[in-house]
């Protein structure tokens, strides 16, 4: 996560070379909270997140009574993936056109939004070189920082739009929990409940974010 964040602060430094409002969905929120927490220099101007994620895995969540159920599973899981012939496997099974067809109609609410591009837009970078070493090492490794020490740094204006159908980053789990309580603990945050939006509102239902998210563009301070 932590070299994510980098390259994020290295392209704004490098290539856009003023003040910029970061958008991220999920683990990509995550990121730009990371990138916003440790800018020094003024690079960043403002934070959009969509459904931000606790961490890169679900190692990250350890109050939630879902995550603790599943403990056990997810132990295995990461042992199983340890083992190079089992990883393959498993990555194999979970890339297949079908399951991955499954899994976005899961988290996404609006599901005439998971068409065949979608699903080849998901499949393709399964097919590069290391892709399976980039699976075993976002399931198994490290979950990052997490964004519950990360907010109270950032004084920037920040959004937060949230699908009410996620069953990654639910509301009425630790994460969602916690960002739906910054509205009323630090001014700079505002939150906007996304109704019958899933994990990725930018994709599930564009119309309702740039609903809420071009008059909070329009309302920021001239950079």
């Amino acid at each position: 996560m932590e070299k994510w964040a980098q390259l994020i602060l290295d392209f704004l430094d490098e290539i856009v070379q003023k003040p910029t409002v970061l958008i991220g969905n999920s683990v990509g929120s995550l990121a730009c909270v990371i990138a916003a927490s440790e800018s020094s220099r003024s690079l960043v101007r403002g934070l959009v997140l969509l459904n931000c994620a606790g961490g890169m895995n679900n190692k990250a969540v350890v109050d939630d009574w879902r995550i603790k159920l599943l403990l056990p599973l997810l132990l295995l899981v990461d042992f199983l993936l340890r083992q190079r012939g089992i990883a393959s496997a498993i990555f194999e099974r979970v890339r297949k056109r079908d399951n991955l067809r499954n899994i976005l109609l899961s988290v996404y609410g609006n599901k005439e939004s998971v068409d065949e591009e979608l699903v080849e837009i998901i499949m393709e970078p399964t097919n590069d070189a290391g892709a399976l070493d980039a699976f075993v090492s976002i399931v198994t490794g490290p979950p990052g920082p997490n964004p519950v020490q990360l907010m109270p740094r950032i004084s920037l204006p920040v959004l937060l739009l949230w699908g009410d159908q996620d069953p990654f980053t639910p509301l009425d789990g630790p994460v969602g929990k916690y960002f739906s309580s910054l509205p009323s603990e630090l001014t700079n945050v505002s939150l906007f409940v996304l109704e019958g939006v899933g994990h990725c509102p930018h994709d599930d239902r564009p119309d309702l974010v740039h609903e809420k998210l071009l008059p909070w563009l329009a309302q920021l301070p001239a950079s």
